[in-house]
């Protein structure tokens, strides 16, 4: 993305650091649950993921700073990229969603449940932030122009 920005634009703005930053934190909340659930599957193939490697409680704390972190950026691209309601009001409500199911995940692992649904509900649904997000992201200007009369 950042790459295609420049190549478009021939500058690097803000606006494409966010959304680099928002793939690049969106990554391990993404791949570490799908680990913990596929965990001995990692170990039989000699692949190092977190989930496989180092246990549920340490995983999912990882999850849950990576959602922070990768929410409070999406959240960037308002005031640095002058993102409309549209993506702000789908940032904020899908970043709420997808920290509460991190959270869930965390609490499960915390007191010792080993079951598997919880990561894969984390991981099914950082698919659907992603997607919500950039949806949001691309019909934000034209729904703001409509609406204003522009």
């Amino acid at each position: 993305m950042l790459i295609a920005w420049a190549a478009v634009t021939n500058t690097v703005e803000w606006p494409a650091i966010v959304l680099f930053m928002v793939i690049f934190l969106w990554t391990p909340p993404h791949y570490w649950p799908l680990s913990m659930r596929y965990g001995e599957d990692y170990r039989n193939a000699n692949v190092p993921m977190l989930g496989a490697i180092a246990g549920a409680k340490v995983v999912s704390v990882q999850v849950v700073l990576y959602a922070w972190a990768m929410v409070a950026c999406s959240l960037l691209l308002v005031p640095a990229g002058g993102a409309g309601w549209v993506y702000t009001v789908t940032a904020v409500l899908a970043g709420a969603w997808f920290l509460y199911e991190s959270h869930a995940l965390y609490n499960r692992a915390q007191a010792g449940d080993v079951s598997n649904k919880g990561a894969m509900k984390v991981f099914h649904g950082s698919i659907s932030y992603l997607t919500l997000l950039f949806i949001a992201l691309a019909v934000d200007p034209f729904v703001g122009s409509a609406i204003m009369g522009g």
